[in-house]
């Protein structure tokens, strides 16, 4: 005689397989198995024992076909007397991303940014569609959108800012032997950790312990932008002598019988436009010191090294004394480096080529003036 039970699961192999096909049958399939084995003269009872669900579902799925309400389920826009719909259609999508380039004061809501709460509420009142906030989630995520920290991001406005990027790029493009470019710029090391991301078990969260008094020193860098090395000196305050410390490093990283002219990319920062640079500028000729267009710090390549610090180093760090972290992050800098960044897409658009054209062209007929001149 054969066995009646084919297949032992245990009771909770049977609940994860239940919500499985609960999951992959949502809405519109249960109501079309339900209709055919009403079709087939079977029982509410007989249906709901075996799709796995209850006689009322069955029951409103009938009504909901009789009064012709189930033509909907698979068009956008039209309410179900069943379950909610687990995706967003089309329609509902455009809805959504309308939504979303609004601003939410604009619709009346008292805050800066979209929940998606407060998404479904809204498409209640625009649309009078009933949805979760996970499904306008799930939602979010088919439409190739995530939930992620903003960034700030200056008014890049200089006047000058098309001469300033053609000028470096013009120095970038015609290094020789004998010459380097660096981009530099300064980098504040905290003892109190930066918070960021890590992997941690779900439903905890690892702490991070704050100093008792917080402590900062003051790096300067400059990445050749050819080898890929950076220079590097700390201080414990950030004015010019930390800069100037940093021009004395790269005057004896880069000895004058090798190289004769160094060009130094740096910010609009006053430590690098102060009397002492000048002074320092004028006995040390070999030295030329270029400018960035104001609040521009996508042109500097040495952000993406020093944000690559910040993940190293500074981020979640454990440090409980400041030494510790700057030998970390000096070892980081000696250990981890190359740095092979290019120069940004900034440099390349076409009004800064149109100026590196323009540059070489005025530097060709001086050159030709001057030997008519001789």
């Amino acid at each position: 005689m054969p066995r009646t039970t084919i297949v032992d699961l245990s009771p909770a192999e049977q609940a994860h397989l239940l919500a499985e096909v609960r999951r992959a049958r949502y809405g519109y399939l249960l109501a079309l198995q339900i209709l055919l084995l009403c079709a087939a003269q079977r029982s509410p009872t007989e249906i709901a024992t075996v799709l796995f669900c209850s006689r009322s579902t069955v029951y409103r799925v009938v009504r909901a076909y009789r009064a012709g309400d189930l033509e909907g389920l698979g068009e956008e826009g039209v309410a179900s007397p069943l379950a909610r719909r687990p995706v967003l259609g089309p329609a509902l999508k455009r809805s959504v991303l309308a939504i979303l380039h609004a601003v939410p004061r604009a619709c009346g809501w008292c805050r800066t940014r979209w929940s998606c709460a407060t998404i479904a509420l809204e498409l209640q009142a625009r649309r009078g569609l009933v949805v979760s906030a996970e499904t306008v989630r799930r939602g979010l995520h088919a439409l190739d959108w995530e939930w992620k920290r903003a960034k700030l991001v200056a008014q890049d406005d200089d006047p000058q800012r098309v001469a300033k990027l053609a000028r470096m790029r013009l120095a970038f493009e015609q290094l020789r032997a004998g010459a380097a470019l660096f981009f530099a710029d300064e980098l504040d090391i905290s003892l109190l950790p930066k918070v960021g991301y890590q992997w941690m078990p779900k439903g905890t969260q690892v702490e991070v312990l704050t100093p008792g008094t917080n402590e900062k020193r003051y790096l300067a860098g400059a990445l050749n932008i050819s080898a890929g090395t950076t220079a590097h000196c700390v201080w414990y305050r950030k004015t010019t002598g930390l800069f100037l410390d940093l021009l004395a490093t790269l005057d004896r990283t880069y000895p004058a019988r090798t190289f004769t002219r160094l060009s130094v990319v740096v910010d609009n920062a006053k430590i690098h436009k102060a009397e002492e640079v000048s002074k320092w500028l004028a006995t040390h000729p070999r030295f030329e010191l270029l400018y960035l267009p104001t609040y521009c710090p996508r042109a500097n390549p040495i952000e993406r090294a020093f944000g690559d610090v910040h993940d190293k180093c500074t981020r979640n760090h454990t440090r409980k004394r400041m030494w510790h972290l700057v030998q970390d992050v000096k070892q980081h800098l000696q250990v981890n480096g190359p740095w092979p960044y290019a120069l940004s897409e900034l440099y390349y658009t076409p009004e800064v080529t149109a100026a590196v054209q323009a540059l070489r062209a005025a530097e060709t007929a001086h050159e030709e003036t001057s030997q008519l001149a001789a």
